[in-house]
Parts: structure tokens; sequence; C-alpha cells
């Protein structure tokens, strides 16, 4: 009795090469557009990042009824502090916390316009002003209006 074995289970060397060939094709494409969505997804997140921070100390501000003020250091960090002085610098015992966004954000820098520094007093209003974000894909602003308003446009 003679058994024919014709039901052969798997995939030939051929048929694998194509279908890696066809994936390396796709993912050529794809990379380009990934590494732009990438920088887009790291400029909104400084921007946002920045925002939250903005948000919560005029909140402190405002809870602790204190004028508080934000100085950019350079293009990728800030500090938080109280002004007891109203010079517009830390001074020791002033300093609420230092901030950078450089290691989740590498590719974005911080440029306030004109040298600004929000300042939100005990009341929640602040002073006018824009910060401008840039990365590899382009450019974000955040504005703070006189009523402490923060907007990302």
């Amino acid at each position: 009795m003679l058994i024919n074995r014709s039901d052969k289970r798997g995939f030939t060397l051929v048929e694998v090469m194509i279908v890696i060939a066809v994936m390396a094709i796709m993912s050529a494409i794809a990379f380009p557009n990934f590494r732009t969505f990438l920088g887009q997804r790291r400029l909104n997140g400084a921007t946002r990042q920045v925002q939250s921070d903005l948000l919560a100390t005029r909140m402190k501000a405002v809870s602790e009824t204190k004028d508080i003020r934000i100085l950019f250091l350079d293009s990728y960090s800030y500090t938080i502090f109280y002004d007891y002085n109203n010079n517009g610098a830390v001074d020791s015992g002033e300093a609420i916390q230092t901030k950078d966004i450089r290691p989740a954000y590498y590719d974005v820098t911080i440029t306030p316009v004109s040298s600004y520094a929000p300042l939100f007093y005990a009341r929640g209003t602040s002073n006018n002003g824009s910060i401008t974000f840039t990365g590899s894909t382009g450019t974000k602003t955040i504005t703070i209006d006189t009523v402490g308003r923060v907007r990302i446009n």
C-alpha cells in the first residue's frame, strides 16, 4: 500500500523573500512620514508641558496669594520662583523649581518674545507676553494675556 504525501505545509523560501521585500519597501516609504510625525509630537509635547507649568504657576500664585514669576534661563530650561524683591532675578530662598525640557524634547527650543518673563499675580492676572517654541517641523506660540489666560496658537 502506497501513501501519497501531496498535502505539504509551510512556505517556500521564495514566498518568504517576497514578503520580506514588500515589507522593506513599505517601511522605506513610511519612514520619512514617521520622522515628521515624531517631530510634531515633540513640538506639541514641549508646548503643552510649558503651558501646564504656566497654568500650575498661576494656580499656585492664587492659592498662596503671592506673586510668582517664571524666568527662562536658556533655550531649554526655566525657573519658577517667588520674586519677593521684584527684581526679576532668582535670589536665595526664592526658587521653587527649575525645569528642563531637553531630555524628552531634544529638538525643541524656547524663545520668549522680547525677553518676556511671565509674572502671575496673587489675584490670577498676569503681564502680557508670548513664548515661541521652535522644532524641526515648525513653530508654536504660547500667549499669556492680562487676565492670566494661557493659550497655544
